[in-house]
């Protein structure tokens, strides 16, 4: 695949997974979240008005038409519902084919300003797994354990106790599949994937502070890798935030680890 081609699936496999986690919310947790998903085209605008402001991963617009003049209405669009919902902050994350050039006078008008962006990365199936540090036993999330799943996720992601039974959900949506790792009984650590067709995307990668820097992503980083192949994945996607000096990313050192590369990074805007 190219470049541009693997970006582009890159972004739609991610818009695709948060479409399916809206779609597994049932009518109380829609009212009690305030949960609203509004499609437009490629874009997404997905919005828990409940949530609090931390919540950026949920409250957040991805997509986006072909051309500047779409991503300008679409922004304004969504910069309104959030507004009408009540929603302090959120993410607006533009397509990787707009133009940097084309687009932030744009947003800035629609009231927006620059946040850290998003580095996007790829791995091929072909690539060797790392090996899983066997000291965690690592299963798929069952009923027993989907409240602790849910749990670790939403304090990790500052989505609050509110979105618990949520996420305790999200095994049961379409495409995804949500792992835990244990030392003994313990729930130390866990994270998602989602798989469509060819394509898999990594998120919620999340640990318990007590088990922190024991090697608890890592491994689960490769446990997922080594699932999405078994399940068909030709192609894998995740993400986290750019490097910046100061910041000891071991969320990037991991991806790396685990045999991704960087392919590019999305710019994020909120509200100013």
């Amino acid at each position: 695949m190219t470049m541009n081609t693997a970006s582009v699936e890159a972004e739609k496999i991610e818009n695709d997974a948060l479409r399916s986690l809206h779609g597994v919310a049932d009518k109380t947790l829609t009212e009690n979240l305030g949960l609203r998903m509004v499609s437009l085209g490629d874009t997404t605008i997905s919005i828990a008005s409940a949530l609090p402001a931390s919540a950026i991963t949920i409250n957040r617009t991805l997509g986006f038409g072909r051309s500047p003049e779409q991503a300008f209405r679409d922004t304004k669009t969504a910069v309104g519902l959030y507004r009408q919902a009540g929603v302090e902050r959120f993410f607006v994350q533009p397509s990787p084919n707009l133009q940097a050039n084309q687009t932030d006078s744009q947003f800035r008008q629609s009231g927006l300003k620059p946040a850290r962006a998003w580095q996007k990365f790829s791995r091929s199936a072909s690539e060797p797994v790392s090996e899983i540090n066997t000291e965690f036993n690592i299963l798929a999330v069952d009923q027993q354990h989907c409240e602790s799943f849910a749990e670790i996720v939403c304090d990790a992601f500052d989505l609050g106790s509110q979105a618990v039974p949520w996420l305790a959900k999200l095994p049961e949506a379409k495409g995804w599949h949500a792992f835990m790792a244990f030392l003994g009984d313990a729930p130390a650590g866990c994270g998602a994937l989602y798989v469509d067709g060819d394509a898999a995307y990594t998120d919620f990668g999340a640990t318990s502070p007590k088990f922190r820097s024991r090697g608890v992503q890592s491994s689960l980083l490769s446990h997922r890798v080594s699932s999405a192949i078994e399940m068909g994945a030709k192609r894998l996607y995740t993400c986290t935030g750019v490097a910046v000096p100061g910041d000891p990313q071991h969320s990037y050192a991991n991806i790396l680890k685990n045999g991704f590369s960087e392919t590019h990074a999305r710019d994020n805007w909120q509200p100013a």
